[in-house]
């Protein structure tokens, strides 16, 4: 068969990684120590390495090397000018600092999250879709209860699990974190709620796990609308009940106006008024009751805007699925979190590149083939936006080719 439609003269990783700044990520590391006790291996090539092991989902660091060593000729057209080993990647995930992978993630993010936000004209999205930030935690279990405490044990050996949560907020309208901070797995979700990083007319929505009464009422005294899954052991007031039924009879929807009262440690009494909405989810048969501060939404929008928290769950399991979140390149609390950090970029990067697309593709699939043809020389845009077109040059090929001779 005759050359690819798609060829390009730079691998298909290359074209990804010009989405990053070399100049920004050296100094970057060069201000918070990177480049301190590395001599060959800057945080550049040691960015690009990370990147290039979690893509392809490498579980260890033999594999990388080995990956890394069978791909020399093409490691040019990336910025890197050295043969990478175990031991030098070993030492530069202890030694350099999770924190400048964590500059770089916040960087990218600065830069590209307005390339990732839904068109703002759609006439499908409702009003409030920009103002809604969805916040929760996803817990990566470690299977070592050294580094971060966990929850549970090991299935097999009964030992105590470690785990590192990590917890994400993000803009329910661009589907990537825009705030993210790790703890061990033992932490309570509410810490990373914080109401003073809310601006008037923000929306959030969030489970149960963050329920704090004074928090909640600082986002009302805010301005900041909050819509949550009621907790069952809850004790308010309720002020006025009214329930809503179908023809039939059947409930429909119950709306409540409560309040709630908090005895504080100066020994000043909190109270919150809100409003409890109760709906019936049909494919689940049972009744839901949500906990809202806007007093003045329709319920049908507060049941909305609760079912959008759904997206952050989907976006864990994105990342859980399509990179290597299961083994870890090194047992270090650095090392670790720098896996995750590599993967909150890829993830990014893989998002914006599938964004600039003319032709839709699940996460899932641009990623897998991204996996397979990632040091390929292929114009990313030509492939993923034509894919058939090699299939149909080899089927001209095909009807355009000689005879078969007839050998009766």
């Amino acid at each position: 068969m005759s050359i690819s439609t798609h060829f390009s003269g730079q691998p298909l990783y290359s074209q990804i990684i010009r989405l990053l700044d070399k100049t920004k990520i050296l100094k970057t590391s060069k201000e918070l120590g990177g480049e301190r006790y590395i001599k060959r291996f800057d945080c550049w090539t040691h960015t690009v390495v990370m990147l290039y092991a979690v893509i392809i989902r490498f579980d260890s660091l033999r594999e990388i090397t080995a990956s890394l060593q069978a791909e020399a000729r093409k490691l040019n057209h990336l910025g890197i000018s050295m043969m990478t080993s175990r031991s030098t990647l070993s030492d530069a995930n202890k030694r350099r600092s999770e924190a400048v992978f964590e500059s770089i993630y916040r960087d990218l993010y600065a830069t590209y999250h307005n390339q990732l936000s839904s068109d703002s004209h759609s006439h499908n999205e409702p009003k409030w879709m920009k103002r809604l930030q969805i916040i929760d935690s996803t817990t990566i279990s470690l299977f070592s209860n050294l580094l971060f405490k966990g929850v549970g044990r090991h299935p097999k050996t009964g030992k105590k699990k470690g785990g590192i949560k990590v917890h994400t907020v993000i803009h329910a309208n661009e589907g990537i974190p825009s705030d993210i901070k790790f703890t061990s797995a033992a932490t309570n979700d509410s810490f990373m709620l914080n109401p003073t990083s809310l601006n008037k007319g923000d929306i959030m929505a969030m489970d149960r796990a963050y329920i704090d009464y004074a928090k909640l009422e600082k986002m009302t005294q805010r301005g900041v609308i909050y819509v949550t899954k009621m907790k069952k052991n809850l004790k308010y007031n309720i002020l006025n009940d009214t329930m809503y039924q179908s023809p039939e009879g059947l409930m429909e929807i119950r709306i409540q106006q409560v309040s709630f009262t908090k005895q504080q440690q100066n020994d000043e009494t909190l109270i919150h008024k809100a409003r409890i909405i109760t709906y019936v989810d049909e494919k689940k048969h049972k009744l839901i009751p949500l906990l809202t501060n806007d007093i003045e939404s329709d319920p049908t929008e507060i049941v909305d805007i609760y079912r959008k928290r759904w997206e952050i769950e989907l976006l864990f399991k994105q990342m859980k699925q399509n990179f290597p979140l299961k083994y870890f390149y090194g047992e270090s609390e650095n090392a670790i979190k720098i896996q995750i950090w590599i993967t909150l970029i890829a993830n990014l990067l893989l998002m914006v590149m599938r964004k600039r697309l003319t032709r839709s593709w699940s996460f899932s699939g641009l990623a897998t083939m991204v996996r397979i043809t990632l040091m390929y020389y292929i114009d990313f845009y030509s492939l993923f936006n034509h894919p058939e077109k090699d299939w149909e040059a080899y089927l001209n090929e095909v009807n355009d080719g000689p005879q078969e001779q007839l050998l009766f």
